[in-house]
């Protein structure tokens, strides 16, 4: 695959997952939590609502750096990246979900709501194109042959 390729598929295969953990690099050091990702630009940023005091918030704005992790039953991605805490109201309405209502039930008019923009600058994807069947057959495979599990994998610099 071309680099352009697989950073195609890199994002597919984020944007078909929709809870990433994101580790941040804090003062207090790594720190890993559950975000519910709202949106995978072609342009490979990520986009997270969140409340503004919390201990993530806290850690993107003394360093930056993030981890990201998708897992799946049949596909998975790691990548890393340089994050933001942006307020900007018209961009938190638009991507505003009733699933961000569970943690902030003032909607987006909510002062505590905040967003989270994550530039990616490294990923890697492992995918198993087919499904669980396509799985189930490669996993067969592999114990009747001894050859490796059959993933589409790829690593890009984005």
């Amino acid at each position: 695959m071309t680099e352009t390729e697989d950073q195609k598929k890199l994002l597919v295969v984020m944007g078909d997952i929709p809870i990433t953990m994101l580790t941040t690099f804090g003062p207090e050091g790594p720190r890993s939590v559950p975000m519910a990702r709202q949106e995978v630009d072609p342009s490979a940023e990520l986009w997270f609502i969140t409340a503004r005091d919390t201990a993530h918030v806290r850690a993107i704005r003394a360093d930056p750096r993030v981890s990201l992790s998708f897992s799946a039953r049949d596909s998975w991605a790691a990548a890393y990246g340089r994050a933001a805490v942006v307020d900007d109201r018209e961009k938190l309405g638009e991507l505003w979900t009733t699933f961000a209502e569970a943690w902030l039930p003032g909607g987006p008019d909510d002062p505590d709501a905040t967003l989270i923009r994550v530039d990616l600058e490294h990923g890697e994807y492992w995918d198993t194109p087919g499904g669980r069947v396509a799985s189930l057959i490669s996993l067969a495979k592999t114990r009747l042959t001894g050859d490796t599990y059959d993933a589409d994998h790829g690593a890009v610099d984005v």
